[in-house]
């Protein structure tokens, strides 16, 4: 049994998710804050809301930095928690948390904005939440924005829009997936096992 904290920025609803984590073992609870003592294994960032209410949600409701709550624990964002690993993004003003150097962009006028549905992941490199994930294998994106590292180093798959949209990112301890895992079916369930053993690690 592993023990995660799912961030609640108060934007949606995020019950999917915890859903997901317990039906694979985890035991899951919702947080509003960083003040209390950090009791988890591992945290989650999930991808429902918007960039600045989200960024001000992390940093105003809490005495804690976001950083010092966290140290080396196993972070995992969806979406826009992938998105608010970076320097800023165009849907807002707000910094974001800056662990990964790069920024956040609109997705090309020539799409339907938000992108909807299932893509397949061309995986580039080994990444510890792709353990057992099978090149080509779909899941499930709601996005209008898409990151971009200033290093591809951080990419360890990729989606094909006509354009490469990077899909999986890891750094450090921080793991990022533009789609959702939770949404995701086999692999998505697979991903989520995969960062639970990073977090009894």
């Amino acid at each position: 049994m592993v023990n995660v904290a799912i961030f609640d920025y108060g934007a949606g609803n995020i019950f999917s998710l915890k859903n997901s984590l317990e039906k694979i073992g985890a035991t899951v609870d919702v947080i509003t804050n960083f003040d209390s003592p950090n009791i988890y294994s591992g945290l989650f960032l999930p991808g429902v809301g918007n960039f600045d209410p989200a960024m001000n949600s992390v940093r105003d409701l809490s005495k804690t930095l976001f950083q010092d709550y966290v140290g080396n624990m196993p972070v995992l964002g969806i979406c826009l928690g992938m998105e608010m690993f970076f320097e800023k993004s165009e849907e807002g003003k707000e910094q974001g948390l800056n662990v990964i150097d790069g920024k956040v962009i609109v997705l090309p006028s020539s799409m339907t904005v938000p992108h909807m549905g299932w893509n397949n992941l061309e995986i580039k490199k080994p990444g510890k939440i792709l353990e057992g994930v099978e090149d080509g294998s779909w899941a499930y994106f709601v996005h209008s924005y898409r990151i971009k590292p200033d290093s591809n180093d951080v990419i360890t798959a990729v989606s094909d829009y006509g354009i490469k949209v990077p899909a999986v990112v890891e750094y450090k301890n921080f793991f990022g997936t533009q789609f959702h895992p939770e949404k995701s079916s086999t692999v998505g369930k697979i991903m989520l096992g995969n960062f639970l053993k990073e977090c009894k690690r």
